[in-house]
């Protein structure tokens, strides 16, 4: 299991006791937390950062990917075949300077291109079901580029699907720091 917390400054302690109390429950499974600026993990496997090669040859062994909510990341976790478990940083609880991981997570997450968790008792029960599915993608029939190829196809379908079903849109008229909003409040 592989829990990726970004590299933002602001802590993101929530969902690193969601894995370490995970990792306590389920002592036969490997639970590895990139923490970034967050503490360390107790039970679970730490890394302050994960350089890209660890972080391919993690996604490949993993068989639930959690995820912050960053959009940096999602690629990636498609490219592995994981549909991930997506719990977005909160800026209420100081996780973030706003709520744009939460918009995008809920946009992505109706187009089913992740599965978003807002609670630990959500986050339990997607675990539970994912540990209990199959492993991820065989890399014996499926290679890397195949995977890769098909999971960008499939990101990008919904994510066009998603920009022209029709929803009201305000993309790019809200200011986010820097960053425009590219995706419905």
């Amino acid at each position: 299991m592989l829990a990726l917390t970004g590299t933002d400054h602001h802590p993101f302690e929530r969902m690193v006791q969601w894995i370490d109390a995970a990792a306590a429950r389920h002592r036969d499974v490997r639970f590895v937390v990139q923490h970034g600026m967050t503490r360390p993990p107790r039970v679970a496997e730490g890394r302050v950062h994960l350089a890209h090669d660890d972080l391919v040859t993690l996604l490949s062994e993993a068989v639930v990917v959690v995820w912050h909510g960053g959009p940096g990341l999602i690629t990636e976790a498609r490219e592995a075949g994981h549909v991930p478990l997506c719990g977005p940083r909160d800026p209420r609880l100081g996780e973030h300077v706003d709520g744009h991981q939460q918009r995008f997570a809920r946009v992505i997450g109706e187009a089913h291109v992740v599965r978003t968790i807002t609670s630990l008792e959500a986050f339990d029960e997607e675990l539970a079901t994912a540990l209990l599915a199959a492993p991820g993608p065989d890399p014996a029939t499926m290679t890397t580029t195949l995977v890769r190829d098909a999971a960008r196809a499939q990101v990008a379908a919904d994510l066009d699907h998603l920009m022209l079903s029709g929803r009201p849109h305000r993309l790019g008229r809200q200011r986010l720091g820097r960053h425009r909003a590219r995706f419905p409040a």
